[in-house]
């Protein structure tokens, strides 16, 4: 696979220049197939989108389905036809309709059914690839068909989230292809939520149905409806404070509908899991405009390595107020709290040669997997409280108005433990008893844990207003779907890190002048992993509390920023023919630092102002109409960037631009879906030191991350469903340091990923309802250290297996689920080597009503 991508450059003009000769094709020829188009909306007998509802032309070949929003499209030639609307349960609905050129919308047509027998009627005929969606509102900030969007995403939906039993997104996201887990969440105020990996470059769930909406906690997946991960650089819709490079991951939450509904459950399982979930929804008036849904959840389990445990609790309620058939208001929030300690963060020693470590693999470190290193009483906590406000206003039938806004706030505060890994020789080397009078304590083992703790107290604060103006027009026959945005957004990020100094030990008097002056930030103490004694028990809350009395304060960090991004976009999707679409955005981000005020000196300091454009354009080709499109896409993400180079001059922002080409399909009405891409990576702009002068800067580095995604969603059977992705990365710096070029970032992740579930569900019988699953994913190994001068340790390749069984009734529903059937140690990290979850086995049960 590498040899096939060395030569990655030649590929993609390949692939590029098939793309454009099928682009290129004469338009008056595409033009003389032109089609006129139909579209419409299916909705249950209580307003709420009705998916997977046949929808046909009768004695035509024309036909199609709803999707997850009930709405439908089909591209037909001019005439008149019966429009069959069909679902099983339901009364056939027919119109006899007249199609002109151009668009033809179909008012929204009601079937006799609620959404509960909908569900029902959906499992119980094994419902087309569940597993699938086939449109996104948010992608693109438009409604957007897949097979339309030239950017690949994964969405993950309710029903794989309900088929593997899954409680947060860590685990959800074990399901996009090419998405790997790369950091724990800390809870820590603004930056402490899980960090994953996509295209080789590392980002968090920040948004929320496509705004500002950060949960600094492991995300609790009571309150998702879907997740939509977008691959590559995104900056040019959603701005480069929620995106990174590799891209964003979005969860779409739930949303009020107009039925009295809901449900209860309960799980318990390895552990000591006890969990507690609860969905209602219900109208509030009679006459069904006014709509309130609320969704909370109380977890609580301990760890698989001694003394951890974590508590939490989200409350998200749910308001919407239909005013007219013009005007919509929806008002909801998540309030989030957290409890967690015992977790291990182990970092490597700063500086150390891995030869000094004398082992290079995570697999090979001396260290009680199930041990934490610390007290069940060192707690930190971390809380969010988060609103949404949303208007929508139907200006006319071609244009729509959106005003959104969002207010996220996190906090945190308590003791943080983390641990570096220290040779023993290390250890030695640095320290002796302070006092010549006290006996001196022997460091004899091979490797020690340097027990550090810190508390990150303080709160992150972000505040967005966004405006958007949608638009469905031609212009010259020509079809427009316009997209126009104003967005603002301020961020405010306050966090003092209390530390103590260690003033237990000294540097020996044989060591640099460096070595003797510095202090010992945040170490508590050294402890040897293979034989601790009773200093194991030491590190707890009683005698850290004792430490900051007693010991000299540590150096000050204080994380402060004051931030306010004023942005325009524009997209255009424009439909050159039928079958030929293209992507046309820009966005426009002024970034504005405001600098940070001494309070002591009444100065503000540090600001600076900076411009980005942020272009992304797109082809999509049809080759089967609704079935089979080629695409490719340039896209581009930003950073800003302070300071100045060697010579003076201010830095502007780094940028990273995307190649990307390849097809998505969905086939078979709708029994095999999925896209294969390839993709490339640039950045350039970034910041490193001078050769000729290394206290200094310039801007001239550069980096690159290519690959190929695969992804299949398949109903091959009634009742089976299945999912699976592949992500190949080959990452590496480019023109940073003669010490890192050529090398892949540890931030990178693991250069393969697999990921595979399937379900089968008997949809008939005495059995009916009765369902299992079986998956897992698998990774090659990842770089913890990785450079010429300290050389290589690694996080070993794994493979984790999980299964599920279930019985799913119209009112219950029991489940059992096992995770990492083979309880595989495995571990994540960055720069780190993190210890993930054992085998874990849990038990659940819901009621439906």
């Amino acid at each position: 696979m590498k040899r096939s991508l060395q030569n990655s450059s030649a590929l993609s003009q390949i692939l590029f220049t098939i793309l454009v000769l099928f682009f290129a094709c004469p338009l008056n020829v595409l033009a003389q197939n032109a089609k006129t188009t139909i579209v419409g909306s299916v909705r249950t007998s209580e307003s709420i989108p009705a998916d997977n509802v046949s929808v046909y032309l009768l004695n035509t070949p024309y036909g199609t389905t709803t999707d997850d929003k009930g709405n439908f499209e089909l591209k037909v030639s001019t005439g008149t036809y019966t429009l069959i609307i069909k679902q099983v349960g339901a009364k056939v609905e027919q119109r006899t309709i007249e199609v002109k050129e151009g668009i033809n919308k179909i008012p929204v047509i009601v079937l006799s059914m609620s959404n509960t027998d909908l569900q029902e009627v959906s499992i119980s005929s094994g419902r087309v690839n569940k597993f699938s969606r086939k449109s996104s509102p948010y992608v693109t900030k438009m409604p957007l068909n897949n097979l339309e969007n030239p950017q690949v995403y994964s969405s993950i939906s309710k029903e794989l989230l309900k088929d593997q039993q899954i409680n947060n997104l860590d685990e959800a996201l074990k399901n996009a292809a090419g998405v790997s887990k790369s950091f724990e969440s800390t809870g820590r105020a603004g930056s402490g939520g899980t960090t994953f990996v996509l295209r080789g470059f590392v980002t968090q769930s920040k948004l929320r149905n496509g705004l500002a909406g950060n949960i600094t906690t492991a995300i609790d997946a009571a309150n998702v409806e879907s997740i939509e991960v977008l691959k590559g650089p995104s900056a040019t819709l959603f701005g480069n404070s929620m995106s990174s490079y590799g891209g964003l991951i979005n969860r779409v939450t739930k949303k009020p509908f107009k039925a009295t509904g809901g449900e209860v459950a309960y799980y318990a399982g390895s552990y000591g899991l006890n969990r507690v979930t609860a969905d209602f929804n219900t109208p509030v008036d009679t006459a069904g405009k006014l709509l309130f849904r609320v969704n909370a959840a109380y977890n609580s389990q301990n760890g698989f390595q001694e003394n951890a445990f974590r508590k939490s609790f989200l409350f998200a309620p749910s308001i919407k107020y239909e005013v007219n058939d013009k005007l919509t208001f929806l008002l909801d929030a998540e309030f989030n709290q957290l409890q967690s300690a015992g977790s291990q963060f182990l970092y490597f020693y700063g500086g150390t040669p891995v030869s000094q470590f004398g082992v290079s693999s995570a697999a090979d470190v001396n260290i009680n997997y199930r041990s934490s290193f610390s007290s069940r009483d060192m707690i930190k906590k971390g809380e969010n409280a988060n609103v949404f406000g949303q208007m929508d206003y139907k200006i006319s039938n071609n244009w729509k108005s959106q005003t959104n806004l969002s207010l996220t706030t996190s906090g945190s505060s308590g003791s943080s433990p983390y641990y570096y890994l220290i040779p023993g020789a290390k250890v030695r080397s640095l320290t002796a008893v302070k006092a010549a009078t006290t006996p001196a304590k022997s460091y004899n083992d091979d490797f020690y844990l340097e027990r550090m703790v810190w508390e990150p107290n303080g709160t992150d604060l972000n505040a967005e207003i966004q405006q958007t103006i949608l638009g469905d027009f031609k212009v010259a026959g020509i079809r427009n779907r316009l997209t126009i945005g104003l967005d603002y957004l301020h961020t405010n990020t306050n966090i003092t890190f209390n530390r103590f100094s260690n003033n237990d030990y000294y540097n020996p008097a044989g060591a640099t002048a460096a070595l003797r002056g510095a202090k010992l930030n945040d170490v508590f103490d050294f402890v040897s992993i293979s034989n601790p004694g009773p200093d194991y028990y030491k590190f707890n809350q009683t005698k850290v509390d004792s430490a900051y009395a007693n010991r000299p304060a540590g150096t000050t960090l204080v994380t402060r920023s004051n931030t306010t991004t004023y942005s325009a976009f524009v997209a255009d999707v424009v439909n050159i023919t039928d079958n030929l679409n293209a992507l046309l955005s820009l966005r426009i981000d002024r970034f504005v630092n405001n600098g940070i005020l001494n309070n002591s000196t009444n100065v503000t300091s540090n600001g600076y102002k900076q411009t980005a454009y942020s272009p992304k354009f797109g082809l999509v080709y049809q080759i089967l109409p609704e079935q089979v499109s080629l695409f490719a896409n340039y896209q581009n993400g930003f950073a800003n960037k302070t300071g100045t180079d060697f010579e003076g001059n201010a830095f502007k922002p780094e940028q990273a631009n995307q190649l990307e080409g390849g097809v998505k399909f969905d086939l078979f009405k709708g029994i095999l879906s999925g896209n294969v891409s390839y993709y490339d990576i640039k950045v350039k702009d970034i910041v490193r030191a001078y050769e000729l002068n290394p206290q200094l800067s310039i801007q001239n580095g550069t980096q690159r991350s290519k690959g190929v995604e695969v992804e299949v969603i398949a109903n091959p059977i009634a009742g089976l469903n299945l999912i699976a992705g592949y992500g190949y990365n080959d990452s590496r710096y480019t023109n940073t340091s003669a010490n890192l070029d050529g090398l892949r970032p540890v931030s990178a992740g693991p250069e393969q990923l697999v990921n595979f579930w399937m379900s089968y569900r008997v949809n008939r019988g005495i059995l009916q309802g009765l369902g299992a699953g079986i998956g897992g994913n698998y990774a090659t190994k990842n770089y913890a250290i990785n450079t010429i001068a300290l050389g290589q340790f690694i996080l070993p390749s794994y493979k984790i297996y999980n299964a599920a069984l279930f019985y799913d009734q119209r009112k219950y529903r029991l489940g059992l689920k096992m995770n990492n059937i083979g309880n595989t140690p495995y571990w994540v990290g960055n720069s780190t080597m993190n210890p993930q979850m054992l085998r874990e086995v849990i038990a659940n049960i819901a009621f439906k009503f």
